[in-house]
């Protein structure tokens, strides 16, 4: 009998995934913290975990080249998922939208997250380790 690691290991390994990349989107946007008419963007989740685990399991948007110089336009599916921009309660005068404080809420909200989806998975591997040694 064969194993379907998508169906044993459930959402967690997409959601791993799109945890590791909204991580990034939110650092980004603390390392532009001083930057001017920066504007914080954030990924969201729910939306493109729904897109990743939708039946074709990815998500796909379409472009039109509107002039013969521009490339070919090819999206990646691991980040389809369009990046959304922040609607800051403060506005610096600068221009900048990062509000540092709440960036590091989101860091350390989505941080607790991947360790959850990874601890996760890592019950779901030993439990399909001990089914395979028969345990």
């Amino acid at each position: 009998m064969a194993i379907n690691f998508k169906s044993a290991l459930g959402t967690h390994a997409e959601a791993l995934t799109l945890r590791a990349r909204r991580a990034e989107v939110i650092s980004n946007n603390i390392a532009n913290a001083d930057t001017p008419n920066f504007k914080a963007r954030d990924l969201d989740f729910k939306a493109a975990l729904e897109g990743r685990m939708s039946s074709s399991g990815i998500e796909t948007v379409s472009l039109v080249r509107t002039q013969s110089g521009h490339q070919p336009a090819f999206v990646n599916p691991d980040f389809a998922a369009d990046l959304l921009y922040r609607i800051p309660q403060q506005p610096a005068v600068d221009g900048n939208t990062v509000e540092v404080q709440e960036e590091m809420a989101r860091f350390t909200d989505n941080a607790l997250r991947y360790q959850a989806s990874f601890e996760f998975l890592d019950s779901k591997f030993s439990g399909l380790k001990k089914a395979i040694k028969g345990e």
